[in-house]
C-alpha cells in the first residue's frame, strides 16, 4: 500500500467516469434513514438485558451511552465535511492518517456492513414464523433478503420513501405504548419519589452496575455512522451530514429514555423471569395493554427490523462502491454505477446474496451447535463497528490538531474522549465476537497481500467526488 493519497484537501475527482449517484436526500431524508436504520424502537430488544445488568437505572445508561456515541458522531459529521464521500470511514483513516491504516478501517466496515442485513434478514424470518409457521426459516429468509433487494433497487428517492413510512408506523406504535402506559399509572397511586426513581433508585443504584449497563446500551446507538456512506447523494453535505448524525445519536437517545422510563415505571427494579429477558419490552407492554398490545409490539420489532435490514443494505451498498471505486475492493465490479437509477446495483446484489447465504449457512450451523444466526452475527457487528468508530476519532484528531495545529478544547477533547469510549467497549466484547472479527480482519490482510505481492504496490486510493450545483 502507498501513502500517495494522504492529506487533508479533498480531491476533486468523480472517481468514475460517466454514471455517479445522484444528489437527492435533504436533511431529513437523511435523519429518517438514519433513525429507520437504528429503529426508533431500538431499546425494546436489549431492554431486559440492560435492566438485569443496570439493576433497573435503564434510564440513566441510555443517556449516558448517548453522551459517548454523541463525541464519535460530531467526528463522523466533522470528517464529513472535510471528505464528502460514501467511503466515510475509510477514507476520513485512509486521506488524514494512513492507506494502509483505511484499508483496515475499511475492511472492519465491510464486516460490520454486511452483518447488519444478515441479522436482521435472520430475525425478520424468525419472527415471521411465529406469524405464519407454515413456512420455513429458509423460505422466509429468501422472501426478505429478496424483499430488501428489489426496495433497494429501485433507486435512492424510493428508498428514502419506503423509510419514512417505516419511520412512522414504528413512531406510532411507540406513542401507543405510552399511551397505554400513561393510562395504566392513572389506576394506581404513586408515593413520592416514584417519577423520579427510573433515573436514580439509592435502593438499586451503583456505579459498576450502571456502567456494565451502559455497555449494552450504547448498542441502542449502533448504525448512526450510515448516515456518512450517503454523502454522494444528500444535498449540502459538508453542512448536512454533520446535523443529520448528530440529531440521529440525539432524537435516538431521547426516544430511548422516554420508551425505557415508561418501562421502568411500570416494571421498576424487579428482574425478569430466566429465559425472558429477550421479550421484557413485550412483557411490560402485555401488562399494560394486555394481549393486543404484546402481538402489537411484537410485529413492530419485525417491521423495525426489516426497515434496519433495508436501510444497512442502502448502506453496505455505497460503503462497497466508494471502496471499490478506491480500488480496495474489485473496481469493474464494485464501483460500477447503474446509470439509469445511478445506484451500485451490482453491491446491493452482493450484499442481499450475502445475507441470504449467510443467513442460511449461519442458521444451518447454529441449530447443531445451539443458538441460532441473530445471535451469533449479532455478537460479531459491533466488532466492525467500533474499529471503524476508533478510525474516525482518530482522523478527527490528526485532521484538527496534528496537521491543523488547533488548540481549542472541543478538537482535542471531543475525538479522544470518542476514541477512548469506543476502545474500552471494543475490548470488552465477547469472546465470540474477537474471534469471529480476528478472522475476518486476518482474510482482509491476506488479500491485501496477494493482491500488491506483499504490499510493495499500491492498493487503494481515496477519491472525494465533486460536488453537484
Amino acid at each position: 500500500m502507498t501513502e500517495k493519497h494522504r492529506g487533508s484537501a479533498p480531491s476533486s475527482s468523480s472517481g468514475s467516469q460517466g454514471a455517479h449517484l445522484h444528489r437527492t436526500l435533504g436533511l431529513w431524508n437523511l435523519v429518517i434513514i438514519g433513525m429507520v436504520i437504528i429503529q426508533p424502537v431500538a431499546p425494546m430488544g436489549i431492554y431486559g438485558v440492560i435492566s438485569d445488568k443496570a439493576h433497573g437505572n435503564v434510564v440513566t445508561t441510555i443517556l449516558i451511552a448517548m453522551v459517548a456515541m454523541l463525541f464519535t458522531a460530531i467526528c463522523y459529521g466533522r470528517m464529513a465535511r472535510v471528505y464528502p464521500s460514501a467511503g466515510s470511514a475509510y477514507t476520513y483513516v485512509g486521506r488524514e492518517m494512513h492507506a494502509a491504516l483505511g484499508y483496515v478501517v475499511g475492511w472492519s466496515m465491510v464486516m460490520d456492513y454486511l452483518l447488519n442485513p444478515l441479522i436482521c434478514t435472520a430475525f425478520c424470518a424468525k419472527a415471521a414464523m411465529n406469524i405464519l409457521p407454515g413456512l420455513s426459516f429458509y423460505a422466509w429468509i429468501l422472501i426478505f433478503a429478496a424483499f430488501f433487494t428489489w426496495t433497494n433497487l429501485r433507486g435512492i428517492r424510493t428508498s428514502a420513501q419506503m423509510n419514512e413510512a417505516l419511520c412512522a408506523g414504528m413512531m406510532l406504535v411507540v406513542l401507543i405504548f405510552l399511551g397505554s402506559v400513561a393510562r395504566w399509572l392513572w389506576r394506581f397511586h404513586h408515593g413520592p419519589g416514584f417519577f423520579t426513581r427510573p433515573f436514580y433508585n439509592p435502593a438499586t443504584f451503583h456505579v459498576s452496575s450502571v456502567f456494565a449497563g451502559t455497555s449494552v446500551a450504547v448498542l441502542t446507538y449502533i448504525g448512526f455512522d450510515a448516515v456518512s456512506t450517503l454523502s454522494e447523494e444528500a444535498k449540502d453535505p459538508r453542512r448536512n451530514i454533520l446535523r443529520a448524525t448528530v440529531l440521529v445519536c440525539i432524537i435516538t437517545g431521547v426516544l430511548s429514555a422516554i420508551e425505557v422510563y415508561a418501562a421502568q415505571l411500570v416494571w421498576g427494579a424487579r428482574s425478569f423471569p430466566e429465559g425472558q429477558v429477550e421479550s421484557a419490552f413485550a412483557m411490560v407492554s402485555q401488562q399494560v395493554g394486555g394481549v393486543i398490545l404484546f402481538q402489537v409490539i411484537n410485529f413492530t420489532l419485525l417491521i423495525a427490523n426489516m426497515g434496519s435490514g433495508m436501510g444497512s443494505q442502502l448502506a453496505a451498498g455505497r460503503l462497497l462502491y466508494g471502496m471499490g471505486r478506491g480500488n480496495a475492493l474489485p473496481k469493474s465490479f464494485f464501483g460500477a454505477i447503474e446509470p439509469k437509477r445511478r445506484i451500485p446495483r451490482n453491491n446491493i446484489l452482493a450484499v442481499g446474496g450475502f445475507a441470504l447465504a449467510g443467513a442460511g449457512i449461519l442458521e444451518f450451523f447454529a441449530s447443531r451447535l445451539g443458538g441460532g444466526a441473530y445471535e451469533i452475527g449479532a455478537q460479531a457487528l459491533n466488532f466492525g463497528a467500533f474499529i471503524a468508530f476508533m478510525g474516525v476519532n482518530a482522523a478527527a484528531f490528526v485532521h484538527s490538531v496534528v496537521r491543523g495545529g488547533s488548540r481549542r478544547l472541543s478538537d482535542i477533547l471531543v475525538p479522544v474522549l470518542g476514541f477512548t469510549i469506543c476502545a474500552f467497549i471494543w475490548i470488552h466484547l465477547s469472546k465470540p465476537a474477537l474471534w469471529l472479527g480476528v478472522t475476518w480482519m486476518s482474510i482482509g490482510i491476506l488479500y491485501g497481500a496477494v493482491r500488491t505481492r506483499g504490499f510493495r504496490s499500491e492498493l487503494v486510493t481515496f477519491e472525494v467526488p465533486q460536488e453537484e450545483g
